[in-house]
Order: structure tokens, then C-alpha cells, then sequence
């Protein structure tokens, strides 16, 4: 009798042990989880042919962002080329997810360019506008990180600056774990 009830209690002392004495690792996201998130303005912005852009209505679709110069030098070309990767990377929920640049200057972006952007979202936006709603960490530049947004407009993400080939893959799993969570409440498209 006393076997039979060691062998029911062992479950429950187990799970005691392991998490009041061995204490379990958490979970932990590659990107850093922003408090209190903040809601898209409304920035008066304009897309590539000088057209007025809401920016709310990129409301309703997860979104992969990047801020930089039109000039775009070799680390915004990364940030859109890694942009571009991780959300062909989603395979079938890709299309839950947006790729947007946020153009802080006035500097015409390059013709070489353009044809890479055909799937994006790019608008310009005033830095002014961008810096009230994005921050980057401390004592790195907006043009460093890149920022998910969710479908309600609330920054919620950013992933540590200089993002790289080798450290994509952990920002991917971060989106997959978004999307997987959001599965039940989110669909594609806007």
C-alpha cells in the first residue's frame, strides 16, 4: 500500500522539486518586449511619389519595420534584405506579415533600388514623428533596429540593433511565436 502511494506521489513531489529547487529557465524572447507599447501616429506622411500616406491604415497585418535615409546606405540595404528574408521565411503566414520602410529624410532613394522594394510598404515620414513613436536602445541610432508592430498599431517589439545573417534566425523564431499566438484572432490581409 505505502508502493502504490509513492508511486502516485512521485508526480507531485517531482514537479514541486523541479520548480521550487531546480527553478525551471524561462522563456525568452530574442527581441526586447516594449512597455507601454505605442500606438501608430498620425504623422503627416507621404509614399514614394509624393502622395499623401496614413499611416494608420497599415493597421490590421503584423508589421516587420525599418527606419532609414533614403540615401540607404549599407545598413539600411541589410535591414531591407533581412526584412525581406525573414518574411519569406514565414512560408504560408507570410502574408500575416508586412515589410514597411519608414523614410526619414527627403533624399530621392536610388533607381537600383525600387525594384527590391515592389513588395514593401515604404512611405516618408517626418524623424520628428518616427522619433515620438520609436525609440531605439540606448546609445544606438532609429536606423540600427528593426520593429514589429501588431495588427492593432502598437509597437510591442524591437530587435537588437544590427541584426545580422547569423542572429535571423532567432528574430524569425520571435515572429513565428507571434504569429502561432495570434493564430486563433488574426488573418491575413487587412
Amino acid at each position: 500500500m505505502l508502493l502504490l502511494a509513492a508511486v502516485c506521489a512521485a508526480p507531485v513531489i517531482a514537479s514541486y522539486f523541479l520548480y521550487y529547487v531546480v527553478r525551471p529557465d524561462s522563456r525568452r524572447s530574442f527581441g526586447e518586449l516594449i512597455e507601454p507599447q505605442r500606438e501608430i501616429p498620425a504623422a503627416a506622411a507621404t509614399n514614394l511619389n509624393g502622395q499623401p500616406f496614413d499611416l494608420t491604415s497599415l493597421k490590421g497585418q503584423w508589421l516587420l519595420v525599418s527606419v532609414a535615409g533614403g540615401d540607404c546606405d549599407a545598413a539600411c540595404q541589410n535591414n531591407l534584405y533581412l526584412q525581406r528574408q525573414l518574411r519569406e521565411g514565414l512560408g504560408r503566414e507570410k502574408d500575416r506579415v508586412d515589410w514597411v520602410w519608414l523614410v526619414s529624410d527627403d533624399t530621392r532613394i536610388a533607381d537600383a533600388l525600387r525594384p527590391a522594394l515592389s513588395q514593401a510598404t515604404v512611405a516618408r515620414v517626418p524623424a520628428p514623428a518616427l522619433e515620438r513613436w520609436l525609440a531605439p536602445a540606448a546609445g544606438h541610432r532609429l536606423s540600427e533596429h528593426l520593429y514589429v508592430v501588431d495588427p492593432m498599431g502598437h509597437w510591442m517589439m524591437r530587435f537588437p540593433a544590427n541584426l545580422d545573417k547569423s542572429t535571423a534566425a532567432k528574430a524569425k523564431r520571435d515572429l513565428e511565436r507571434l504569429l502561432r499566438a495570434s493564430a486563433s484572432w488574426d488573418q491575413p490581409g487587412r
